[in-house]
């Protein structure tokens, strides 16, 4: 077993070397929107590299234990396996992967807890509510006391540094408007089930405690997010709404949405506001370990302009497309699985949108890793030259072999133990009471997570421990 540890060795020595080029690659960069990053392929690498040693730290686990949780999501394995994370709860915060990894939320705030399921005041809304919570000037992390089905009367307007955490009970949001970004930054959404949101009209909104403004309706999405950045949705299921499930537009970015399980709707994830944006250009978005289940058409997701990194999903069916862009954007499809429906005719995973294919044969379109199944195909495209977006190529990703035991607890997750993932909030959820002593009034920083150097040498030396073992 000598000859395997040393190659394990080479293996790891490699990536830290990669990771140690970085920050000459950062330097001789620039920036164009707030959040976005000048290199999008390092951010990539990261990816991979996070993924594929969850991966081996849970195959050396199992050797050693029965009952372990390490998944090789390294999104949950970076909470989830902490038997009191409810007295942490704000070590979410440093689990984030891909482009939004660095949204911080309400870390460092204070912990809101939400008591009132009630949405009756647009512009002064009840202490206790959602909406009181979620217009406020300071960084919060707000969690929910029981169970509950918040019925929105107006667009759920989210200000900056706030986190929005369902763990430990079911919370529904439904009706006008759902949830709304617009020129914030640092936004964490974690747990919730939207369903059935339907446009707003115009109308005054309370923005914060002491501003109100006019807003415009909306369209019914179940999240918006509009220029914005540093923004991480996690752990949700969406469903049922107007227009799309969520859409980022208008030069948003920095920006991962993951672990999320969407189901019977026609559009569902729009990434860019239109090809002639050109805000857009500086998009950034992750898409990773979601599961596009039953009844969706289209737009997963629907690209313009930006850098899209769609890694290990889990693609069900679609009834006209699964990826589409339009307007060149870069799209780096890694990992994935694509289960293609019955028709002969809808076996073609991509579709280019508003262009002839003299025009979309430069875009820069990649598979790789990606298991087709029932026919599926992706078509490629692109000459690899580099260009503002970067190159779509990157380090080997974890193969779509893996989809099952990557994303088996997607979407809501369950109970104050969270121990499984379930398509909709609700089924076998219960309150979380006891965790909401007076120990939980203020949150503290949650604690600093390993650097990837020590997390690589820390699974070089168990890897090579265990080879020469057994």
């Amino acid at each position: 077993m000598f000859p395997t540890a040393i190659a394990t060795c080479i293996l790891l020595f490699c990536l830290i070397l990669n990771s140690s080029s970085l920050p000459s690659q950062i330097e001789n960069a620039t920036f164009t929107l707030t959040g976005q990053h000048p290199n999008p392929e390092a951010v990539i690498q990261e990816v991979q590299r996070k993924v594929n040693e969850s991966v081996w730290r849970r195959n050396l686990f199992l050797l050693t234990e029965k009952d372990q949780c390490q998944t090789g999501n390294p999104i949950d394995d970076c909470w989830r396996c902490e038997p009191n994370w409810a007295n942490n709860l704000q070590q979410l915060a440093d689990c984030a992967i891909g482009f939004g990894r660095d949204a911080a939320g309400g870390k460092g705030g204070k912990i809101y807890v939400v008591s009132d399921s009630s949405d009756d005041s647009a512009v002064e809304p009840k202490p206790g509510t959602l909406r009181h919570a979620v217009i406020q000037t300071e960084p919060l992390w707000i969690v929910f006391a029981a169970d509950m089905t918040i019925d929105l009367r107006h667009e759920l307007v989210v200000s900056s540094y706030k986190t929005i955490d369902g763990r430990g009970s079911a919370v529904r949001i439904t009706g006008v408007g759902c949830i709304i970004l617009e020129s914030v930054s640092h936004v964490i959404i974690h747990n919730l089930q939207i369903y059935n949101c339907a446009p707003s009209k115009t109308e005054e909104l309370g923005l914060s405690p002491t501003q109100r403004e006019k807003k415009s309706k909306s369209d019914g999405d179940g999240i918006t997010v509009r220029m914005s950045n540093h923004i991480w949705i996690d752990h949700c299921a969406l469903s049922k709404c107007t227009d799309g499930l969520i859409d980022v537009t208008e030069g948003s970015t920095a920006v991962t949405i993951s672990n999320s399980y969407f189901s019977h709707h026609d559009k569902v994830m729009l990434l860019g506001h239109t090809d002639s944006d050109a805000a857009d250009d500086g998009m950034q978005v992750t898409v990773a370990f979601n599961r596009f289940g039953e009844g969706l058409e289209q737009r997963m997701p629907r690209c313009r302009r930006g850098y899209f990194h769609v890694v290990n999903n889990d693609y069900t069916s679609w009834g006209l497309y699964a990826i589409g862009g339009s307007g060149n954007p870069t799209i780096n499809c890694q990992g994935n699985r694509f289960t293609a429906p019955a028709d002969p005719n809808l076996k073609e995973v991509t579709k280019r949108l508003e262009a002839e294919e003299k025009e979309w044969e430069d875009w820069n379109w990649r598979s790789n890793g990606d298991v087709m199944e029932n026919g599926a195909f992706f078509v490629p495209s692109g000459d690899g030259k580099d260009d503002i977006y970067a190159k779509a190529s990157s380090t080997e990703p974890m193969s779509g072999v893996l989809i099952d035991q990557l994303i088996q607890n997607v979407g809501v997750l369950c109970g104050p133990g969270l121990t499984g993932g379930v398509k909709q909030s609700g089924d076998g959820s219960s309150n979380w009471n006891g965790y909401l002593d007076g120990r939980m009034n203020f949150g503290g920083g949650a604690s600093s997570p390993q650097s990837g150097t020590v997390t690589i040498f820390l699974s070089f030396f168990l890897l090579l421990v265990n080879s020469l073992i057994f």
